[in-house]
């Protein structure tokens, strides 16, 4: 009898897509898996609570490699109305590290967020702010840092993420920026490059993108010794964590094996503290970075082989000591070449820090531009 019966039930789910009854939609990136109201605060101790509705968000997304994930994030909108569709911006943070209480929302939910106040001034137009985790980042799994194609897909879900929380009076077909600055610039403009072919039906409208580390050797070749090596230590792990036929546990010495499993969850000032003046010479086994197959992903993940299809904001600092200026410059020589129409401007930065003080407001200006339709000339 039960053969009979299991027979039975199998034979009707069988017949279920296509006997007109309704099956479930399967699940795509920038779905919604989880939309909680939450409260954004300005400065630590809770004072002074963000002027916008807020949601923390878990959403699907996709890896470097192809793979179906899921990235936390969060979603503020003015409480203020809009005429019109409102704007999303997908905002991407600079460096936080790599451990989950790292994240920006817990930054944001806790106060010591400082990337708010570019929010703010988004805020402030009455543009709605989509601010992606990142992969593994808030949510399980290692955060795959610095992995271009990673980092891309999490910001573009988070604005279709945006579209689709309920109560949060957003809809398709509204204009859409992007911007970020250092980690978030790459994040920028990778996806700048990959929108067309991976979120087609996002209006995007531009693209502001600072301090971008476009080429990741040549970054890891500047901190190599130097006071934020720790940085390239972590973009070593963010790759492993991305790529996992990349192995880096295998090259690693014994000492750089305790150092790397103790940076798994350091926030970005215990990666400079830990890491200071060390190399990666003295730390592996092998020349990692010259091996063929960190070769390669290092070449795919280097910015400028595609034209962005929209307009593009760069900016850099003149004495960044992080991400050398040399680095963005090239960045847009070769965009410019494949006819992207790109503004570029330098800043009298003294630092990296402050080319992300100096240039955000720019950038900021330079995107209402664009929400309102207005065209952007290069200065290529």
């Amino acid at each position: 009898m039960r053969l009979r019966v299991r027979a039975t039930v199998l034979a009707i789910v069988a017949l279920l897509p296509f006997g007109g009854m309704s099956v479930a939609q399967a699940a795509a990136p920038g779905d919604v898996v989880e939309a909680t109201p939450t409260t954004v605060y300005l400065a630590p101790g809770k004072l002074l609570e963000v002027p916008a509705r807020a949601w923390h968000l878990r959403y699907r997304s996709t890896s470097a490699v192809g793979g179906s994930n899921i990235v936390s994030g969060t979603l503020l909108v003015p409480k203020s109305g809009y005429i019109g569709k409102r704007p999303i911006v997908g905002y991407a943070v600079g460096t936080h590290g790599l451990g989950d209480q790292c994240a920006p929302s817990a930054a944001m939910a806790n106060g010591t967020e400082l990337e708010l106040a570019f929010v703010s001034l988004m805020l402030l137009k009455g543009w709605a702010v989509a601010v992606t985790d990142y992969e593994g980042l808030g949510t399980p799994g290692d955060h795959t840092y610095m992995a271009g194609k990673a980092q891309a897909h999490a910001v573009l879900d988070s604005i279709r993420a945006a579209t689709r929380v309920s109560g949060a009076g957003l809809s398709t077909g509204g204009p859409v920026a992007i911007m970020g600055y250092s980690q978030g610039g790459s994040s920028a403009g990778w996806a700048a490059q990959l929108q067309p072919a991976y979120a087609p039906e996002l209006r995007l409208r531009g693209v502001a993108a600072g301090g971008v580390p476009a080429d990741l050797k040549k970054v890891a070749e500047n901190l190599d010794g130097g006071g934020d090596f720790g940085l390239s230590a972590a973009a070593g792990l963010g790759f492993d964590a991305a790529y996992p036929e990349l192995r880096l546990g295998d090259y690693l010495t014994p000492e750089g094996a305790a150092l790397f499993a103790d940076a798994r969850d350091d926030c970005v000032g215990d990666l400079r503290d830990k890491l200071a003046g060390r190399t990666l010479a003295e730390l592996t086994t092998q020349d990692v970075m010259n091996r063929p197959d960190w070769t390669a992903r290092l070449q795919e993940n280097r910015l400028g082989g595609t034209k962005p299809s929209v307009p593009m904001f760069v900016w850099h600092g003149t004495g960044d000591e992080i991400i050398p200026i040399a680095v963005s410059r090239t960045l847009r020589s070769e965009w410019c070449a494949k006819g992207a129409t790109v503004t570029w401007t330098s800043v009298p930065a003294p630092d990296h820090v402050l080319g992300a003080v100096e240039g955000g407001p720019l950038a900021i200006a330079w995107l209402a531009g664009r929400m309102l339709g207005l065209p952007a000339f290069g200065n290529c």
